[in-house]
């Protein structure tokens, strides 16, 4: 089954301009229309173009939309498409429990393993899996933020390096957590983009699974 996200992509600006203390004025300024145009947009009265989706968007620090995936909505039947890729990968939806236990399993993709994928035109270096962002400790108050709700792609297959998006698991827990690694001091951490939540250290323990290589939200 390939599943769509339910959530909207103002949905998901909304809580970001929330979380940045950014209001409906300021964005209007930004965007170059009326807070009103802003206030429709946002309340989903009214649906403006890709373009201006993907603007306002990356004034957010948000990852644009997809606009390359063959299966389009509706709304989007008037917009002429980006250059397709060659070739799309179909990857499957895990839970953070199995994303934690990835490194241990023999066989990555046992049958029955999951029956809902989404597919993207990038090519994994190893074994891939997509994940749905829960929690808001990678909301980011300013910056590059990735909300709750938001699907991202990890390759196993790529060495984690600092300043890196990566998916670890952390001895104490048995589900795969997803933070910023960044190095001080010759010392790995893992670094929610959140400052509300704690900064962790990379022990011997801890198990670096995979990066961070695609970040996507669906109208």
């Amino acid at each position: 089954m390939i599943r769509r996200m339910n959530r909207k992509w103002y949905e998901v600006a909304r809580q970001v301009m929330e979380t940045q203390e950014i209001s409906q004025e300021e964005m209007a300024e930004r965007m170059g229309v009326t807070p009103g145009a802003v206030g429709h947009w946002l309340n989903g009265k009214r649906e403006p173009k890709i373009e201006v989706i993907n603007r306002f968007l990356t004034e957010l620090g948000l990852p644009i939309l997809a606009t390359s995936i063959p299966w389009q909505e509706s709304a989007m039947d008037n917009v002429s498409p980006a250059v397709q890729p060659s070739r799309f990968y179909r990857y499957p939806v895990i839970s953070w429990v199995e994303a934690g236990g990835w490194s241990e399993a023999v066989e990555p993709y046992p049958a029955g393993y999951s029956d809902t994928f989404e597919i993207s035109d990038y090519k994994a270096k190893g074994r891939a899996f997509w994940l749905v962002v829960r929690g808001d400790s990678m909301t980011a108050p300013a910056g590059q933020s990735i909300p709750e709700g938001m699907l991202i792609l990890v390759d196993t297959g790529l060495e984690p390096t600092a300043g890196k998006l990566v998916i670890a698991k952390l001895p104490e827990s048995n589900e795969a957590t997803f933070k910023k690694l960044v190095e001080d001091a010759g010392r790995f951490f893992l670094k929610p983009l959140n400052p509300a939540y704690p900064t962790l250290p990379v022990t011997e323990d801890c198990k670096l699974i995979g990066v961070i290589r695609q970040m996507t939200m669906r109208l």
